[in-house]
């Protein structure tokens, strides 16, 4: 199983592919799939759900992501990307060949399983939301679906360790980007102005102050990596485009973020303020039953001493049934979305016996 499951990974990785849009990653998994004794559908372009029908009345579902990044990879394995300025830098090519070598094994038995299997390959996880697209298809009621896993590689835990956490594991995320319109002039009448650059740098830190002054309790964060103002220097500013992200655990640190946004504004009533926020993924929560449960089944599980604070759309799978997400260990430290990521694929054989025993004590 080792051969097969490196041979998908490596083969995955030299095919990157961005956001919804697929079709050399789709044809390689169809291509895999063919011959298993399952249904084969794609829901949404790109992405490929595979159903094993063992007639009975409730499904266990597994899901992929699919899609790459937009990051020049730097690494000078043998089976680099051929997609320039596209790399698997977090480890969906990974994820999808776990999902292929378990459906490998899964032919063989899963026909005397207490459930049906549902396999979900997933695009658009980094950009724009693939799950939500997903779930509105219907899909997991369409094929009876009562509890969904997922997984993905994890850089800072020992190679092939797996790892969960009860409750939220990974914050809800929106993208925040905000447009202050002032008045132009020149800096030798900046009166006669109105300095959007001086509002947006003071509107930032009046943000920065209030998220501090939150109970420590609550993990939240609200920052910004972009500020962009201005044309020359002895113009006043007439514009400032600021660009940030605001997550949290709690939905209503959340929703309290997301207002002082607006409340925070209303102290430079001279400027005007204009607001995009996206609707981001939800928090991550993994069942505490389904937990315990899989506690029980799997002896090497760990459960990890805190969330993480990056977000994942599996979440949206999660806001429908019961599910849990795990985190399985590269043991490198080399962080996700960097040009040198790279594993070595033997810790996948831990994700996919993982699954198997799921399936067996469903």
């Amino acid at each position: 199983m080792l051969e097969k499951v490196r041979k998908y990974r490596r083969d995955l990785h030299q095919i990157p592919e961005l956001e919804l849009v697929l079709p050399k990653t789709k044809q390689y998994i169809l291509q895999v799939l063919d011959g298993l004794d399952c249904q084969i559908e794609s829901p949404i372009e790109s992405a490929v759900v595979a159903y094993f029908d063992n007639q009975k009345p409730t499904t266990i579902a597994f899901r992929s992501d699919m899609d790459a990044l937009p990051v020049k990879e730097m690494t000078e394995v043998p089976f680099k990307s051929g997609h320039k300025g596209c790399m698997h830098a977090c480890g969906h090519d990974g994820h999808m060949a776990l999902l292929l070598g378990f459906a490998q094994e899964l032919n063989t038995f899963y026909k005397e399983l207490s459930c049906n299997v549902l396999l979900i390959f997933q695009p658009g996880e980094e950009s724009p939301g693939g799950a939500k697209l997903l779930c509105q298809q219907g899909i997991l009621e369409k094929y009876k679906v009562k509890e969904i896993y997922g997984t993905h590689l994890w850089p800072f835990l020992p190679a092939g360790q797996i790892a969960t956490i009860p409750g939220p594991m990974m914050a809800r995320s929106s993208e925040v980007n905000i447009d202050i319109f002032g008045k132009t002039s020149h800096a030798a009448k900046y009166k006669e102005g109105i300095d959007a650059l001086e509002i947006g740098a003071r509107y930032l830190l009046d943000l920065y102050q209030m998220e501090s002054q939150i109970d420590p309790k609550y993990a939240r964060l609200l920052r910004f990596g972009r500020m962009e103002s201005g044309t020359v220097r002895n113009v006043v500013s007439d514009h400032c485009h600021l660009e940030g992200t605001m997550r949290s655990l709690d939905e209503d640190i959340y929703q309290y973020l997301k207002a002082q946004l607006y409340t925070c504004a209303k102290a430079y009533q001279e400027a005007r303020f204009e607001f995009s926020i996206s609707e981001g993924y939800p928090v991550v929560f993994n069942d505490k039953k389904l937990v315990r449960k899989v506690h029980t089944i799997l002896d090497s599980l760990s459960i990890l001493d805190t969330h993480e604070m990056i977000s994942e759309d599996f979440s949206w799978y999660q806001q429908y049934v019961p599910g849990v997400f795990f985190f399985l260990g590269t043991g490198t430290n080399i962080p996700l979305h960097n040009s040198h990521f790279d594993f070595d694929e033997e810790i996948l054989l831990q994700g996919i016996q993982a699954y198997i025993q799921i399936v067996k004590n469903a």
